[in-house]
């Protein structure tokens, strides 16, 4: 199924519209494209516009903004604005001021882009086919204008049509041919079938599709060209009908398009889709000029009509151009008014004197005359294959012979005639004569069809003319009658015209009538008639026919039949729920109508039937509510008489309490307002009693009081208190029934205070302690309590708990020891926290510590057992006065205290221990308050020494060649076990290590190997072995110091030619104890010896250096590299490597030898400074000197060497000292020396930092007290802060 054509997306959102402007003002161009980042540009004629003073080109965002400031006539052209595919076109137009225009002209409003079709001008002809191009816009969504700018080139063929104002381009033949050709399913039982209308004329296309098979309504689409969906643009020119006729089940589509204009013309296409279904049908729609006979006048073709005074359509088609009096009528009059051919006067004029005979003649569109211009001038340009050509325009009545003449220069060329494209063939229709040199096209019985452009080719050259055929004008020989019916008569409305099934219309009050079910046309010869079946109300109205030679009006007027009352409406009351019907009887069966209640319309609902048989009608409400009690009224259709009626619905009253329990029970807490509001139906308004035992509350009532609404009643009691709990009665009563309840009040309030707590035990930072409930509970369950306690001596109370307490018991905890403390409770139930209850007795916590921690076994010999445990978690106020041990032997319940006095150290050794024995050990932790807990060991300890074999835990690191560099510190850690404690035994190369550069310290769990400053000697392999009795663990570790190589042995230069030299050189010879990476080559001219690098990381020891330059003579070294970096220094060349040019040979001329030596001199001497501590400071001098001189940097008279604080560079003689963050104690005298073998120089400044720290602070972040005094000491005291 081929898709239908897609809609390509434009690139502008916002396009620039035509705009009119004043001689010397500016005009403002807006776009807005879809993209922030889009690039856009302007021409103006084709060509880029560049900013500048004239053009003014900004770019916000999406908004692009073209300004042309002073605007003349020479910028009245077209513009145009491009982004990406996306092109759209627009004119200024520049007109004179007030003033300066010709007299009676009066000026054209702006022209704004109009956002629908304009409608034409009805007076005035519309411009010839022939003389306007069609306007293909470049860029495909933008709306182009009727008057747009048009191609002067453009081809003069029919086949060419005006683009319309709801297009952008006409559909491709080739893709429609494809459409119609293409396998689809048929949809179409009636297609739109092309057409023609005059200008300013309505024509309407038909699409019918069968709906049989269909079960949802199909999708119709109408399109102009190839894409534009016209669903967009439908408004006052054009309009989109669709329709369905139940019978026949056939869906009807229209287009209607109203006064048409010239530019509607083109190819349309109608598309149909349900589905997987598709169909598609275009068609044609052409224009024509309505016949008109005028007086040409030249000056007035050719100026622009003015806008009318009033109404809308003229002042759309404001400023249109209309050519068609100088084409289309070939009955010349005699000109009266003028007596100068302006004509010729133009054609005999220089282009600079247009202006003024246009002036000079009231000729206001000089742009229009001087295109009719340029196009008269290209017809009288001579042919060389055409004697004599077409006339620019024929015109013949339909249904006469026309003749087409032209005389060939040369007879022997070959002649082919074309119409609208298409060549001619002979036919009865077209005869082609031959005549000398003439050659003639003869058209018999000239038909509508045959108006359109004409071409005849001889060779090469084409000469072109229209055919205008006219139509004779149907003319109406009898006219409409007025007519007076009643409805449900028959209707003919009967007219006769002057030809036989003539084309004519049908209207009504101004809306072209269809063919359908309800208006049927009949023709028989000349007469014609409107026939309705089954006239209605509705039908009545001014009814027209025209034809193309006049029109007929006739008034149908449908009266109503009488109509009686057979049986009226009655007043109904009917129950809440019950059914209600309201019914009557009119004399006419086939009157329809309308119910209304209180005004409003009713419509069918699932609560309401309407109902219509015969002669009654009814009213059904199957569940009568409150919104169904009103006034009821029947309406019959087309009559002013109505039937009324009052239905009133009753009902029980009932009290709603479904938001309440079954037991309704309404909790109120004491002090609160209550407002309890129950919902109240019935109809009419119960009478509401609210009582509480026998007692009535009124609604006149203070503080308790009761309010009764229409729809509800309520309760109000202002301040509640605990004599308003208790229960409320309700009663509710009217003419349909009576209804009470029930309900219960409970005030509730918050719980009194427990008494005073007791404290039953105190611990070392707790207690704890108990209470009784509160004697009262507010009603409400106690939810909990709240604990609070403070020191004696203090009136602040410390909250205890954050969650409740559920019981009645609690243990504070936290207090310091020796403090006595007082506690109180609070009861707390849902509505509150009652008052505290008195304290307690004052009590004082304090209690020994609790037990050592980590008491472990460290260590078993054969005669004692050592331990070591950590000290107690809590100590307490009473402190620690030291432990106590006991151990006893397993299979004895005996505890035995092994030392006499307290120890206060956290290890300990038992000693004199049978040997092969178990015993359990435990340790108490002893203070003022007594012993704490003890901490025992769960398993027997065997007292008896245990060998652990020796095992080294080598790190990873070092199970591979662990390098360090030369001067770095080597530190291995590397840890073991065994026991008892091994011995560990170091060695290197297989010897003992030298512990005069190698320090070895050892533990029992681990050792360590340290060297403060490596050195290439302590490479090797070193081997660790860990010895307990006869067991022993091995480890070896391979240690590489590495440091810088040396430089290469030999560098020599191998061979030169042309601009390359080749070098070779030998690895050095000391490789720094590291693997030869690469090597660097640098070269230097012997003029000034600056050392550029040539290659790096190169791994050859010969290389090829290359585009050499001619005439110089060069230097080369070479660096080695290792891991450490490159060799600190380079082997040079011995000779240097002069680059010849070939064939010549230098002569070098004899000069003395200059001494170019010099003692060093600064030429830029140091500059006294203030610096702001904290931001880098830079002092700079300029030096000369030969040989280059050594320049060094001294503050107060002492050199500045290694320190990184300072960074100093000398580039070119230029030296700089940069101090990085200085503060206040870097000022003071800095001086500069340069120094060479003639000699020195130096020059200094003062430097001052401001923003530093004051005394105290530079003494605490560590500056030494010799640099302190001396800024103490001189002229300028430290800056502060």
């Amino acid at each position: 199924m081929p898709e239908p054509a897609k809609k390509a997306a434009s690139a502008f959102t916002k396009k620039p519209k035509t705009l009119e402007v004043t001689a010397g003002s500016a005009a403002e161009f807006v776009a807005e494209t879809g993209k922030a980042d889009a690039k856009v540009k302007w021409q103006r004629d084709g060509k880029d516009i560049q900013a500048s003073e004239k053009y003014t080109i900004k770019a916000d965002g999406v908004q692009h903004t073209l300004i042309v400031s002073n605007a003349a006539k020479e910028d009245d052209v077209v513009y145009a604005v491009i982004s990406g595919t996306s092109k759209v076109k627009f004119e200024l137009k520049v007109k004179e001021e007030e003033g300066k225009g010709t007299a009676g002209s009066p000026a054209s409003p702006p022209a704004a882009a109009p956002a629908v079709p304009a409608a034409p001008a009805p007076a005035t002809p519309a411009e010839p086919k022939a003389d306007v191009a069609a306007n293909t816009a470049e860029d495909i969504p933008t709306l182009q204008l009727p008057n747009d700018a048009q191609d002067e080139n453009a081809p003069n063929s029919a086949s060419v049509r005006k683009d319309s104002v709801w297009s952008c381009g006409e559909g491709a033949a080739e893709e429609l041919t494809k459409l119609d050709d293409s396998k689809r399913s048929t949809l179409f039982v009636e297609m739109p079938q092309s057409g023609t209308v005059t200008v300013g004329g309505d024509i309407t296309f038909v699409a019918k599709v069968e709906a049989k098979d269909l079960l949802r309504k199909p999708n119709a689409k109408w399109f102009k060209g190839k894409w534009l969906d016209l669903a967009s643009k439908a408004g006052k020119h054009l309009q989109l009908k669709e329709s369905f006729d139940r019978i026949t089940r056939i869906h009807t589509f229209e287009m209607l398009i109203i006064k048409a204009k010239e530019n509607y013309a083109g190819n349309y296409r109608c598309e149909v889709t349900w589905k997987d279904k598709f169909d598609s049908c275009a068609f044609d729609l052409e224009v024509i000029e309505a016949p008109e006979v005028q007086q040409i006048d030249i000056r007035a073709a050719f100026k622009r009509r003015a806008a009318p005074v009033s109404g809308t359509d003229g002042q759309e088609d404001a400023g249109e151009l209309d050519f068609s009096g100088l084409l289309k009528h070939r009955e010349i009059k005699e000109e009266t008014e003028p007596e100068v051919d302006v004509w010729e006067l133009l054609k005999k004029a220089q282009p600079h004197e247009y202006e003024k005979i246009a002036f000079e003649y009231g000729i206001t569109d000089l742009r229009g005359l001087l295109k009719r211009l340029k196009r008269i001038k290209r017809v009288e340009k001579k042919s060389a294959a055409f004697a004599k050509i077409l006339d620019p325009g024929y015109q013949a009545d339909k249904g006469e012979k026309i003749r087409f003449i032209v005389d060939l220069a040369d007879p022997t060329v070959e002649l082919k005639w074309y119409r609208n494209g298409q060549e001619l063939r002979p036919s009865p229709k077209y005869i082609f004569e031959h005549k000398g040199t003439l050659r003639m096209l003869t058209i018999k019985s000239c038909s509508m069809a045959d108006d359109a452009a004409y071409q005849v080719k001889a060779g090469d050259e084409t000469c072109t003319t229209e055919l205008f055929v006219k139509e004779l004008p149907i003319l109406i020989t009898r006219e409409l009658v007025d007519q007076n019916e009643l409805v449900g008569d028959r209707v003919e409305l009967e007219c006769e015209v002057s030809e036989e099934n003539a084309n004519i219309k049908w209207y009504k009050n101004g809306i072209e009538l269809g063919a359908s079910p309800k208006h049927r046309f009949r023709t028989d010869g000349t007469k014609h008639w409107l026939i309705i079946p089954e006239a209605t109300k509705a039908d009545s109205g001014t009814y027209t026919v025209k034809t193309t030679g006049g029109q007929s009006t006739g008034v149908l007027k449908v009266d109503m039949k009488p109509l009686k009352i057979l049986e009226d409406l009655s007043d109904q009351i009917v129950r809440a729920g019950a059914q209600a019907v309201l019914q009557c009887e009119l004399s006419e069966a086939n009157v329809n109508g309308k119910w209304y209640r209180n005004g409003q319309l009713i419509y069918p609902s699932e609560n309401i039937k309407l109902s219509h048989r015969k002669k009654v009608h009814k009213l059904v409400v199957e569940k009568m509510a409150m919104d169904d009690d009103g006034d009821y009224t029947f309406v019959p259709d087309g009559y002013s008489m109505h039937l009324g009626a009052r239905l009133r619905m009753i009902d029980a009253p009932k009290l709603h309490l479904d938001h309440l329990a079954k037991t309704p029970e309404i909790v109120v807490v004491a002090g609160s307002k209550m407002r309890l509001d129950i919902p109240v139906t019935g109809e009419p308004m119960p009478k509401i009693v609210w009582m509480k035992g026998e007692k009535a509350i009124l609604e006149t009532g203070n503080r308790v009081r009761a309010e009764n609404f229409p729809d509800h009643t309520s309760m109000v009691i202002e301040s509640a208190e605990r004599d308003d709990s208790g229960s409320y009665k309700i009663v509710v009563q009217n003419e349909a029934g009576v209804d009470t309840a029930n309900l219960k009040i409970k005030v509730v309030d918050i719980p009194d205070p427990p008494a005073a707590p007791i404290v039953t035990e105190v611990g070392g930072d707790w207690c704890s302690m108990t209470w009784n409930p509160p004697d009262y509970d507010g009603s409400s369950p106690i939810l909990g309590y709240i604990i609070e306690r403070k020191k004696k001596q203090s009136s602040r109370w410390m909250r205890l708990n954050f969650d409740l307490c559920k019981e009645m018991t609690f243990e504070p905890k936290n207090m310091i020891e020796g403090i006595p403390y007082e506690v109180r409770v609070f009861a707390v139930n849902a509505i509150g926290m009652s008052k505290p209850s008195e304290p307690s007795r004052a009590f004082i916590p304090l209690a020994p510590t609790s037990e050592p921690t980590l008491l472990s076994s460290d260590g078993v010999t054969d005669t004692s057992v050592s331990l070591k445990w950590r000290p107690p978690e809590r100590i307490g106020a009473a402190g620690l006065n030291g432990y106590l041990i006991e151990y006893c032997l397993e299979g004895t319940n005996e505890w035995i205290v092994s030392n006499s006095e307290l120890t206060d150290k956290t290890k300990y050794t038992i000693n004199g221990l049978p040997t092969g024995e178990k015993i359990y050990v435990r340790v108490k932790a002893v203070n003022v308050a007594g012993q704490s807990p003890p901490i025992c060991i769960t398993q027997a300890i065997l007292v008896k020494e245990v060998v652990e074999p020796p095992k080294i835990r080598l790190p990873r690191q070092l199970k591979q060649t662990y390098i360090r560099r030369v001067g770095e510190s080597l530190n291995l850690l590397i840890p073991f076990q065994g026991k008892p404690r091994p011995k560990v035994i170091w060695t290197k190369d297989g010897t003992p290590l030298d512990l005069n550069t190698i320090s070895i310290r050892n533990t029992d769990s681990d050792t360590v190997l340290f060297i403060r400053k490596s050195e290439r000697k302590n490479s090797g392999v070193y081997e660790l072995r860990v010895q307990v009795e006869k067991l022993e663990d091995k480890a070896t570790i391979i240690i590489q110091i590495v440091e810088k190589p040396g430089p290469p042995s030999t560098v020599k230069i191998f061979d030169v030619w042309d601009t390359n030299v080749e070098l070779n050189w030998l690895p050095p010879k000391d490789d720094g104890n590291a693997t030869i990476t690469g090597y660097t080559i640098q070269k230097a001219d012997k003029k000034t010896m600056d050392w550029y690098t040539v290659i790096e990381h190169y791994h050859r020891t010969n290389c090829v250096i290359n585009e050499l330059i001619v005439g110089n003579e060069y230097y080369f070294r070479v660096f080695s590299e290792n891991m450490c970096g490159l060799s600190d220094e380079a082997t040079i060349t011995k000779n240097s490597a002069l680059i010849q040019k070939e064939g010549l040979a230098l002569k070098i001329p004899k000069y003395n030898d200059f001494d170019f030596k010099e003692v060093p001199k600064f030429t830029h001497p140091l500059i006294n400074t203030i610096a702001v501590a904290g931001y880098n400071a830079t002092l700079n001098c300029s030096v000369r000197g030969n040989p280059k001189p050594k320049i060094s940097w001294m503050k107060n008279r002492m050199v500045i060497e290694n320190d990184p604080r300072y960074r100093m560079f000398c580039n070119q003689g230029v030296c700089t000292l940069e101090i990085r963050k200085p503060s206040p104690y870097d000022g003071g005298l800095y001086s500069c020396k340069a120094i060479n073998t003639l000699g020195e120089d130096e020059v200094e400044c003062k430097m001052e930092v401001k923003g530093g720290f004051p005394f105290q602070e530079l003494l605490l972040q560590g500056v030494p007290l010799s640099i302190i005094d001396s800024y103490m000491d001189s002229k300028n005291p430290l800056p502060q802060k």
